[in-house]
């Protein structure tokens, strides 16, 4: 072989393990980092741990409710300030109806009440478009559709 032409290969050839380095070093984030991130805006609104909530129920205006089953739950009474966190849960109104009418007040009973109604009023709407859609044609004496398809 030519020298030229060895010593031309010599320095191409790569020492290491053949990848080049990363530029970039990505940081894997884990819920941990974000759990401490969310205390620190906690700490800054200057609110406190609110101990003896067993759930809590968030009434949405088409019926349904989010459910938290053990939240967390900090706040900040004289700036009426809440901050709730935990592993919530969409549900029907009708499944949480008679665990929750012991934890209602007249006032919530009340507007329960006319949820309801309103509720039972869109269910109605609904079942109505749902029949006219679904009104099957009477049959027709005499008459023999299949050949018309083909």
């Amino acid at each position: 072989m030519d020298h030229a032409k060895l010593a031309k290969m010599q320095q191409s050839v790569r020492i290491g393990k053949g990848t080049p380095r990363r530029k970039v070093k990505k940081v894997h984030r884990t819920a941990d980092a974000d759990d401490k991130k969310l205390q620190a805006t906690l700490k800054k609104l200057n609110v406190q741990p609110v101990q003896g909530i067993e759930e809590v129920n968030m009434f949405k205006e088409d019926g349904n409710v989010i459910h938290f089953g053990a939240p967390r739950v900090h706040g900040s009474v004289p700036s009426n300030t809440f901050a709730l966190y935990g592993h919530g849960e969409e549900k029907e109104l009708t499944e949480l109806v008679p665990g929750i009418l012991n934890q209602l007040g007249p006032d919530s009973l009340a507007s329960l009440r006319k949820l309801a109604e309103s509720y039972q009023n869109m269910q109605k709407a609904q079942g109505q478009k749902d029949d006219e859609e679904d009104d099957i044609p009477d049959l027709v004496e005499g008459e023999n559709f299949e050949s018309k398809v083909e």
